[in-house]
């Protein structure tokens, strides 16, 4: 019942007058999860049965044994308000929109996308503000070709570095001593270096924020969607490719959003195909062997915002920091980043 109810499907219980004496706490957790049908207060890491944070019986039954939250909950500290929150809204107070850019699965494209929709929100006149979270992997200022510069404190905060003149970008690749260096951290100390960027980075006149995330459903993921929600109106673009071994952890990702009540602006299906440049022969360079990103779309409700091109010269201008959308006008991956606006203009403009 907990996973039907979670996955927002339609259930006709019928329930039996009759218990025996095993089904006490049983009752217990499914009267709470009656309660709150809507499951957004139960963490991502919870156990399947969790009654959520919320209920009277939070922490206290069985189905709450082993799980990490589980003082926090039966102590009721998991209810208290995030202190952090009202300093990180009034730094963001001006940002009118926030775009996170998720996937299950890592090497789909996440960050090529996040600075394809960079470079086309800023030829149309939006100042962007682009920030990565990939605290482990941080491949933004490589791909906008900044990877060299340092970012500078001032009275106001830290000052993000500007990759072109409507985009500036914060990662935590600009605090390491080299390129090279490799960030092991825990969650806490990615928790703090997230809401450290939210509360401490002056974005200044950015309309638009673009969060880069790591793969799957971690730390830092529920580090941004336990905050800006709840300040800023935001959503989320997923990305994947069109094999079904990708497909299959998008799919969690999907899942995770509805979970959180982090709206999903569309999927964006990466590397669809593959276009020869002398005979133009369109190639399916990954197969989709169950209907690929339109078939999960359809699975989901969910709207496929553009199919994008596997292109050579986007993959060599990542590599090398150069603007691809303002370098190759007429590629065909420069009109899937039209399409992807134009699928997410109401969310935009609204």
């Amino acid at each position: 019942i907990t996973v039907c109810l979670r996955r927002r499907r339609h259930t006709v219980i019928d329930f039996d007058s009759q218990f025996d004496d095993n089904t006490y706490e049983i009752s217990c957790v499914l009267l709470s999860v009656l309660r709150h049908p809507d499951m957004s207060d139960v963490p991502v890491d919870a156990p399947e049965a969790c009654p959520g944070t919320k209920s009277e019986t939070a922490g206290k039954v069985s189905a709450c044994q082993g799980c990490p939250n589980q003082s926090l909950c039966a102590s009721g500290e998991a209810n208290k308000p995030d202190p952090d929150l009202p300093a990180i809204a009034k730094n963001l107070k001006d940002i009118q929109r926030v775009i996170l850019v998720l996937s299950g699965k890592g090497g789909v494209g996440k960050s090529s996308v996040t600075a394809g929709l960079a470079y086309s929100l800023a030829k149309k006149g939006l100042s962007v503000g682009v920030l990565d979270i990939d605290i482990c992997g941080p491949s933004l200022p490589n791909i906008f070709g900044v990877q060299n510069e340092q970012v500078h404190q001032s009275g106001s905060g830290w000052s993000p570095v500007f990759a072109d003149d409507n985009i500036c970008l914060m990662s935590v690749g600009f605090l390491l001593p080299s390129l090279d260096d490799a960030v092991i951290w825990r969650g806490p100390k990615k928790n703090g270096m997230i809401k450290q960027f939210l509360k401490d980075v002056d974005w200044g006149d950015v309309n638009i924020l673009l969060i880069d995330t790591p793969p799957g459903t971690s730390d830092e993921h529920l580090s941004i969607v336990q905050c800006l929600p709840k300040i800023i109106k935001t959503g989320a673009i997923v990305v994947t490719t069109p094999q079904e071994i990708a497909l299959l952890d998008v799919r969690k990702e999907i899942s995770f959003c509805r979970r959180v009540d982090l709206p999903i602006l569309g999927v964006v299906e990466n590397m669809s195909d593959f276009i020869c440049p002398k005979c133009k022969f369109q190639t399916k360079v990954f197969p989709p062997t169950t209907g690929g990103a339109e078939g999960m779309c359809k699975e989901f409700n969910l709207p496929l915002l553009s199919a994008i091109t596997l292109d050579k010269s986007v993959g060599q201008c990542c590599d090398e920091g150069k603007n691809f959308i303002e370098l190759f006008p007429e590629s065909p991956v420069t009109a899937s980043f039209a399409r992807i606006l134009l699928g997410i203009e109401e969310f935009l403009s609204k």
